[in-house]
């Protein structure tokens, strides 16, 4: 066949190439700042960020949704500057300066050339140490959030996620309701609770300065303990407790959420799991991969290749300072939403009754092992997973240690972890879509008890 070669044999994966984590100090400023500085030869433009350990997780309920909202207003204008101004002093810079915050920790960051370093974290101290909240764009950041949740409703998969956390875990937990709140508590948000949520978290002992790229991690703390040195604790700021992250879930039931006329079925199925401090973090890592983490996972080959019910079905674990919840997911047509059910309970089922293969075994393996350097190309992800440590108090060798830690579990590792972390009998099931269409089918399934909400959206 002219101008065209046949391959005789399929192509197989290569082994993945070796790779060192870049070498990080590491070093405590008289305050409690943590000073963290990763050197990456050649790459100019540098990741800076502040990380408190302070979360959506730590506020009080009254106050839901203040933590996230205020990370958000500390670049809309400083005791100094104005939020246009606060831009412009950052754009003279090279730099684009941020702030977030979720459920485990506040983030405030920006990436800059390194000639322009020291002037831009200057800048970065001015936004953490003297936010002024105006109450001009506190109003305007609420009513955005406000307006968000409005669109949530409308949003199946949204409205599916809200209303599977409402359902694993107890009222006195903050995951029972999304980071960002919900609209009787955001609707009620001032500046002065935004600075007070602030000031509650501002302290250096809970905080960390993390810094990647071409730098001189000698320059780096002398810029640290010049613009941060004399950081004391707010007389507000308070030592966090631990979070409540009880359970709602004793035994499987099923809630339906109806939205009448709807074509499709949003299926969550999970409970409480795992902190991210849990010893069996990378066996679970690896059998959440083959489970619901890759295209090719038992849940998608099984509910999207095999059955055509699905674009997509996956699962996993969201690991947090407390106990996050794990959740197998899926979007289906209403016609096939209790087969497709089925299916995701057997895929849970059979994942703890009976060990995975080698070749399952070696393919999330692989892939775990092999994109793990492919994260860490540029300044951005290295610094944002050494935060991650700090946030989790994890060892400091935790990420040199990742691929050998992934590569040493076994096929007896993931069965046991998935014996042990996977629930089904003792699961919440969260359908939204038609009850119409399928409530007696679903009956007839005997899963448990049954709860239909009548959602206004529908």
């Amino acid at each position: 066949m002219s101008g065209i070669e046949l391959v005789a044999e399929r192509p197989v994966p290569g082994h993945p190439r070796d790779y060192e984590f870049p070498e990080t100090t590491r070093t405590s400023l008289s305050n409690g700042l943590r000073v963290v500085v990763t050197p990456m030869p050649g790459r100019a433009l540098i990741a800076a960020s502040l990380v408190i350990r302070a979360g959506a997780g730590d506020e009080p309920a009254g106050l839901g949704g203040a933590t996230v909202l205020s990370a958000r207003a500390l670049t809309e204008g400083t005791e100094v500057r104005d939020a246009i101004e606060l831009t412009e002093a950052a754009e003279r810079l090279g730099a684009s300066i941020h702030a977030e915050a979720g459920w485990d920790a506040t983030f405030a960051g920006l990436d800059v050339p390194a000639s322009r370093l020291t002037p831009a974290l200057d800048l970065l101290a001015e936004v953490l140490r003297r936010p002024s909240f105006p109450e001009r764009e506190v109003v305007r950041l609420r009513d955005e959030r406000l307006t968000d949740l409005l669109q949530a409703k409308a949003d199946p998969r949204r409205r599916a996620e809200e209303a599977f956390v409402a359902a694993i875990y107890a009222p006195s937990s903050p995951y029972h309701r999304p980071a960002g709140g919900l609209a009787e508590t955001v609707e009620r948000l001032t500046a002065d609770d935004l600075r007070a949520i602030h000031d509650r978290g501002f302290d250096p002992g809970r905080a960390a300065i993390v810094v990647a790229g071409e730098v001189d991690p000698e320059v780096v703390l002398r810029d640290a303990d010049a613009l941060f040195g004399d950081w004391t604790a707010a007389p507000s700021a308070e030592t966090p407790g631990p979070i409540d992250d009880t359970s709602a879930v004793s035994g499987r039931f099923v809630q339906v959420v109806h939205r009448p006329g709807a074509v499709q079925t949003e299926i969550r199925v999970g409970h409480r799991a795992l902190s991210r401090r849990t010893p069996d973090f990378y066996p679970v890592s690896v059998m959440g991969a083959i489970l619901g983490g890759l295209f090719n996972s038992r849940l998608n080959m099984n509910l999207r290749e095999e059955k055509g019910y699905t674009y997509g079905a996956s699962a996993g674990f969201d690991m947090r300072r407390a106990s996050g919840p794990f959740a197998a997911r899926a979007a289906v047509n209403t016609e096939v939403t209790i087969p497709a059910l089925r299916e995701m309970l057997g895929e849970l089922d059979r994942i703890r009754e009976a060990p995975v293969t080698d070749d399952e075994l070696r393919a999330a393996r692989d892939f775990l092992v092999g994109v793990f350097p492919l994260r860490f190309e540029t300044p951005g992800p290295v610094a944002g997973s050494l935060a991650g440590l700090f946030v989790h108090d994890l060892p400091e060798d935790e990420l040199t240690r990742y691929r050998g830690s992934i590569e040493a579990v076994t096929v007896e590792d993931v069965h046991r972890v998935a014996r042990e972390h996977i629930r089904p009998e003792a699961a919440a099931i969260v359908l939204v879509g038609d009850h119409g269409q399928f409530g007696s089918a679903l009956e007839a399934e005997g899963l448990g008890p049954i709860t239909v909400i009548e959602d206004a959206e529908g």
